[in-house]
Formats: structure tokens, sequence, C-alpha cells
């Protein structure tokens, strides 16, 4: 069996209909409400209608919160304000409906999805829907060894493509996409670092529940480390992910850029969405066509990476948890842009223009 290449999806990935987005446009020039009075709505209904190839744009009516979940050895290092290997206990409080996340996705009537790819719990502690596809537990000391094999890079690239599979199939027409991780920021941003060739201190944040001084010099160091690992792999999206990523890593750019493939647009979250997004990028320079960000999380990898992909975040509240919190409170917006744009009635009488 040949091995996975991830280029390969340069050539299955289209950008959304040009055509459709201009027909939008003139759509939009033809409303009641002037253009340009709802701002970077008129941008969002636009880009959702090349995105669905339909004029007027559809409303969206199944959207779905998926959250990859995972473990990582570098947390051993105290570089997060969490216990490493505990990310199963934010499985389960989401699971309860006792998270952000939960609770948005609660009022939103949104489902939600926890896929575990790379947890370091006993099996039993967690529904068999959610742990099921687990890839190995935990992924390795980045700053000392690989994340994982190649073997398991591949399994979880190829897992997170079966999920978008699954989501497409289901119906879901855009996915809210975010991460259940415990040092999960430390890999992203020596993702960011490597492809962004930026040094750890350029990149390095204190991550969703914020570290202090010494965490964060500790971070820096890890993040230096791993980097070092990762230059000499930086031709290949699929060495780099199993040199520094990690499973939930692997599986999210896998479901990222298969979700390019079946057409169906994702609002990412934070740092580990965007920089598993930066390595689709590498691999498929159109992908980021299908992809919005939800929101400024507060870490500079984040906003590295957005730049390097020309993303600009639909919302800055400040809000850092991460665990998909921010791209969810985005969702309400993007709605709002596909009823506008679909509903707003077009003017009967064309406008008078000004000759004075």
């Amino acid at each position: 069996m040949s091995r996975l290449n991830l280029d390969d999806f340069s050539d299955l990935i289209e950008r959304p209909d040009g055509g459709i987005r201009r027909d939008a446009e003139e759509r939009r020039e033809r409303l009641i409400v002037p253009p340009g009075c709802l701002g970077r709505l008129d941008e969002l209904g636009e880009w959702l209608a090349a995105a669905q190839a339909s004029v007027p744009v559809r409303p969206i009516v199944q959207p779905r919160v998926v959250l990859f979940a995972g473990d990582h050895g570098v947390a051993q290092l105290g570089v997060s304000g969490r216990e490493s290997g505990s990310a199963h206990q934010l499985v389960r409080a989401t699971l309860e409906g006792a998270s952000p996340v939960a609770v948005l996705a609660r009022r939103a009537g949104v489902p939600l999805r926890i896929v575990d790819a790379g947890l370091d719990c006993d099996p039993e502690l967690l529904p068999e829907e959610v742990v099921r596809h687990r890839v190995r537990r935990g992924s390795g000391r980045i700053d000392v060894e690989n994340a994982l094999t190649i073997e398991e890079t591949e399994e979880a690239v190829h897992l997170g493509m079966a999920i978008a599979d699954e989501e497409a199939d289901s119906g879901t027409d855009l996915v809210v996409l975010g991460d259940l991780s415990v040092g999960g920021t430390t890999p992203a941003s020596t993702l960011v670092a490597a492809l962004c060739g930026t040094d750890a201190s350029v990149v390095t944040g204190r991550g969703g529940t914020g570290i202090d001084d010494l965490a964060w010099m500790r971070k820096c160091a890890a993040v230096r480390d791993a980097l070092r690992r990762a230059r000499p792999v930086l031709g290949d999206q699929l060495e780099l992910l199993a040199a520094v990523g990690g499973a939930d890593l692997a599986a999210t750019t896998g479901f990222l850029l298969q979700s390019a493939v079946r057409r169906m647009p994702v609002i990412l979250d934070g740092v580990v969405s965007a920089a598993c997004a930066l390595v689709g990028q590498r691999a498929a320079f159109r992908a980021p066509d299908w992809w919005l960000a939800g929101q400024v999380s507060g870490e500079p990898a984040q906003s590295k990476a957005l730049d390097r992909m020309a993303l600009n975040p639909l919302l800055d509240q400040g809000v850092t948890v991460g665990e998909g919190t921010g791209a969810l409170l985005a969702l309400p917006l993007v709605q709002a842009a596909a009823a506008l744009a679909a509903e707003l009635p077009e003017r009967t009488e064309p406008v008078e223009s000004d000759t004075d």
C-alpha cells in the first residue's frame, strides 16, 4: 500500500465557484439595502453563495460542532495550565453540558460531536462513540521524540477524512471546528513557527487557561527544541505532523482537507485549528478558501497562521478558552449573513442617480 501524500489534495480541491460569487455580488447590488450598509455580512453572504454554488444563498440549517480530542506528552514539562493527561476531563465536562462550548451549542440547538484521536485515559471512562476512533493513547513528547509514527499519522489523517465524509454525507452544511486537548497549543505553535520560519518566542502564547512566566519560558524552550526536530522534515507535511504534531492535530488536518474536497465550509476556532489549517494550505493552496476564522484567540501563533492564509477573524471578544467556543460564537453571524442575503427583497424600481 502506497504512503499517503497530502500534496495529492492539491488536485482534488477546487475553489468556490467564482462565477456564482459574481452573480451573488450582482444580486447584492439590487437589494433594497444599499451595498456597504451591512459591512462584512455582505462579504460573508457572497462567500457562502460561492461555497454552496447557489444564488440566492441557502440558509444554514444543519451546522455541527466537531471537536477532536487528544493529550500531548509535552504537557509533562509543565507548559499547560492543566495537568498532563487530563484532556478526558474536558471531554467529560463537554458531554455533561458543563463547558462553554456545550452551553453555547445547547443554546443554539447545534449538535456536538467529539472524536477521541489520542486521549491518554482508559477507554472505559468515556462513551464508546467518543473513544472508538482512537489512534493511540497520548502523543509523544515532541521536544525529544516524535509525536507519532508515520503509520499512526496516516491513520489519524484518514480518521479526520472519514469524519469529514460522514458529516458531508449526513447533510452537515457548516462545521464549527475545535479541539479538546491538554498541551495542544505547544505542537500547534511549533507547526506555525516551522511553516512561517519564525523563532519560538515569536509564536509562543500562554494557552487557553493562561500560564505564569516560568511556565511560558518552559513552553518556549519546548517549542525551540521541537523546532530543531521539525525543520529537517519541512518538505513533507506527513513527516512534519508525525514529528511535532499529534493524533488530534493530524486528524484535524485530514478533516480540513477532506472538508474542502467535499465543499463543506468550516469555521476555525483557535491556534490548534489554525495550525492544522496552515499545514493543509501547504498541501493544497486552494483549501483555505473553504474556511472562515471564527475569532481572535490571543495566541500569537494563531495570528501568524491566519495572516499567512489571509483569513480575517470574524470576532474579537477576548475569548481564550478554546474548545470551539469562539468559533461557535461566530456561527450566528454567518447564519445572519446567509439570511440577509437570501431574504432581503430586491428593489422594484431602479435608483435614480443624483445629478446635482
